[in-house]
């Protein structure tokens, strides 16, 4: 008898684009119709759809997540010899926009939930210290409370990277209006994605909000005259046409994926070789990345990717043990948890288009592998 193998991919763009393609075509045609390719009316839509979805003032579109990183320190006046704390768990993007800032990466470890300990931020902080950055990894919320404390207590600023957590919430708080700015990307792997690179700021701050209209577009007040050295980071029309259709989408799809994570905790809630995503009633997670910890990671993966069914693990090795970190000062061992996590991590299909046989399939396989 010949066993049948499903083909479940890790993530599947192209099903939510044939879902919705007549939309994103009607409106990327009238963007070519315009000719309004740079900071066309689609921007400004978008941005405002975005503030009232993350229940802000203010939003400003930019060219992608890590410039929203690089422009918020910008912005906040952080530079050399400055220090910023963040987790070392992240994408690389969080510390890279911290030294192309000038500034030094300062990292703390994280607890059980993959974001920064709020416990051990506080021996950390210096009289360099200008900026915490936690980060919202997996798209569920970091512990928000005890670093607005602590920031108030030192006087020191808070950087939301959202890049994975639009649509979640802290204490009923949307990411992105809980610190002084919030940074998002919209890559096309994001939960709300653009078809390219696309990223945007959040703020309640009026002053900061009008400086990053200047400093997205080269440092230019109009077209004479120039009151920063800054970046061309400039959110472009067809891309903002794209996130105009999709942000009407976004709660349906959170729903979806919050769905299928719940059908995997219930799933795997019996076997002690999985540790499942924890769960508080502070934290509405958002399931950009389903991640498990599992006993025989790399085993499992092959074995999965065997019965065709795509993985991911985000991330196998963290910030402060990449060469380009060596001269931070970190070792083997800083972060303890950070590093047993990256050998245990892996991260399984969650995207809302996901059918009921497909996650019966993955979980009877992850299943038929511990036997």
């Amino acid at each position: 008898m010949i066993k049948h193998i499903r083909k479940i991919p890790y993530v599947d763009i192209g099903l939510q684009h044939r879902a919705i393609s007549k939309e994103l075509l009607c409106e990327i045609e009238k963007v070519i119709n315009h000719g309004q390719f740079v900071l066309g009316k689609e921007v400004g839509l978008f941005e405002k759809k975005l503030a009232d979805l993350c229940g802000v003032k203010f939003s400003i579109g930019v060219n992608s997540g890590t410039d929203a990183l690089i422009l918020a320190l910008q912005v906040l006046g952080i530079g050399k010899g400055d220090e910023v704390i963040t987790a070392p768990n992240s994408f690389v993007s969080t510390a890279s926009a911290i030294k192309l800032s000038g500034a030094i990466p300062r990292f703390v470890d994280v607890d059980n939930s993959y974001n920064i300990d709020p416990s051990q931020i506080e021996k950390q902080i210096t009289n360099k210290t200008k900026a915490i950055i936690p980060v919202h990894l997996t798209g569920r919320p970091a512990d928000m409370s005890p670093i607005i404390e602590l920031s108030k207590k030192h006087n020191i600023s808070v950087i939301e990277d959202a890049a994975q957590a639009i649509m979640g919430k802290y204490d009923n708080k949307p990411v992105g209006s809980i610190g002084d700015i919030g940074c998002f990307s919209f890559h096309p792997l994001k939960t709300l994605n653009a078809c390219g690179d696309a990223g945007a700021i959040t703020t309640n701050n009026k002053l900061i909000y009008e400086k990053l209209l200047v400093l997205r577009n080269l440092g230019l007040k109009n077209r004479s005259n120039c009151e920063y050295w800054s970046m061309n980071s400039r959110l472009d029309s067809i891309q903002a046409s794209i996130l105009n259709v999709k942000i009407n989408y976004i709660k349906e799809w959170t729903s979806a994926r919050r769905k299928n994570a719940n059908i995997y905790n219930r799933s795997f809630s019996d076997m002690n070789e999985i540790i499942l995503p924890p769960e508080n009633e502070k934290n509405y997670s958002v399931y950009h990345t389903y991640v498990i910890q599992v006993e025989k990671r790399d085993e499992l993966k092959e074995y999965l990717n065997k019965n065709g069914i795509g993985t991911a693990i985000h991330y196998p090795v963290p910030i402060h043990l990449q060469n380009v970190a060596n001269h931070l000062g970190y070792d083997r061992g800083s972060f303890p948890n950070a590093e047993k996590q990256s050998k245990k991590i892996i991260s399984l299909p969650v995207y809302p288009e996901l059918e009921n046989d497909d996650l019966k399939y993955i979980i009877q396989t992850i299943k038929r592998f511990y036997q």
